[in-house]
């Protein structure tokens, strides 16, 4: 397992297109909270909330979310596109090995830039808004959900490359589970409506982050169901992994 490891990690870190999805992702954050913190800071008449000056510095994440999606697409469907799929299945001829490789090695890359990009992020917006009072636990929440979300985000991604094995096919998907879908359901009607509205994908996980009034789930709640939703994906790419020819 150690070498398949390395063999993935030799992969991710050296297609440069995964160097500059993850520099993307950490600049769209940075960007993103300092646009709103300097904007909110300039146009308040008063000092800013503390929860408004973390929801400000996370803000970038709805936008980071889908770099990271299309970063997991790419780990495993640019292998099909190429054929080199062939030649990593020759190496190692049992799958679900080749699989676990790419998801603890994704999971750890996206893992350590994500958090680190989100601490930026957050440090930024709290040293422009200057909160007068903020709770050690509030920070090291969002910084750490902000992590934990992104990453579910590629790996959600990486579960319908997998699945879908097209890159397009699979990027479409994701776009529209995570972003479309989501604010399609918030039309339902009833309470039936809201009760899918709240548990399904991103609505469910990004209450780790961006918490939604009304929402039934909090927010380590909603990030479980949207690792839910992450384990199916994958479950279900890994079955058809197994069974369809490379």
């Amino acid at each position: 397992m150690i070498d398949i490891l390395r063999s993935e990690w030799t992969k991710i870190r050296s297609v440069r297109s995964t160097v500059w999805t993850l520099a993307i992702t950490a600049l769209l954050m940075l960007g993103m909270a300092t646009l709103m913190s300097v904007a909110a800071k300039n146009s308040g008449d008063g000092p800013i909330p503390a929860s408004a000056a973390i929801m400000m510095g996370l803000v970038g994440t709805m936008f980071a979310s889908v770099s990271m999606a299309t970063l997991g697409v790419l780990v495993i469907s640019s292998e099909y596109r190429t054929g080199g799929i062939r030649t990593s299945l020759m190496a190692v001829p049992k799958r679900m090995s080749l699989l676990t490789g790419k998801i603890v090695v994704f999971t750890a890359v996206s893992l350590v830039v994500t958090t680190v990009a989100s601490a930026a992020s957050l440090l930024v917006s709290l040293m422009v808004t200057q909160p007068l009072s903020l709770e050690t636990g509030q920070v090291a929440q969002a910084v750490l959900g902000g992590g934990l979300y992104l990453t579910a985000c590629g790996l959600f991604g990486l579960g319908l490359g997998t699945l879908v094995r097209h890159t397009p096919g699979a990027i479409v998907s994701a776009i529209a589970l995570m972003l479309v879908l989501p604010q399609v359901t918030t039309m339902l009607p009833g309470q039936w409506g809201k009760t899918v509205s709240d548990y399904f994908t991103t609505n469910a996980g990004s209450q780790i982050v961006m918490p939604r009034g009304g929402s039934s789930l909090g927010p380590w709640d909603g990030l479980g169901v949207y690792l839910a939703w992450v384990v199916i994906a994958m479950i279900a790419g890994a079955v058809l992994m197994q069974k369809r020819d490379a």
